[in-house]
């Protein structure tokens, strides 16, 4: 079994495997969005018409299983390169996303945080 790669060692190979095939130039932000869109689309037609209870099984058939993780593997892949060519910390700005709604949407007991916090 490989080791798993870590995020920083997955976005340098990405910026690697591009720049050694000069795609630079076609990674603006606008690019990234439309093929990451495209990708998302790509995962979303393999769900598009399973009801609820096939979805929740589309990993125990190997072939629609490859074909999940091929698309998540590009949704991710354009998600990375879109994360590096604009600066942001991808895992970073999860773990805010989390807090705020955390703040937001209390769980059933909670409090609500305080305005501003």
């Amino acid at each position: 079994m490989t080791e798993r790669p870590d995020l920083p060692a997955l976005q340098r190979r990405l910026a690697e495997f591009a720049a050694a095939r000069n795609w630079g130039p076609y990674h603006t932000p606008k690019n990234l969005v439309s093929a990451l869109s495209v990708e998302a689309s790509e995962l979303l037609e393999i769900f598009q018409w399973l009801t609820p209870e096939e979805s929740a099984r589309v990993m125990a058939d190997p072939e629609t299983a490859h074909r999940v993780r091929d698309e998540v593997a590009d949704v991710l892949a354009y998600l990375l390169q879109l994360c590096e060519v604009l600066g942001v910390d991808p895992l970073a700005a999860l773990a805010a996303k989390i807090e705020r709604n955390a703040h937001r949407f209390p769980a059933p007991g909670e409090r609500p945080a305080p305005e501003g916090n």
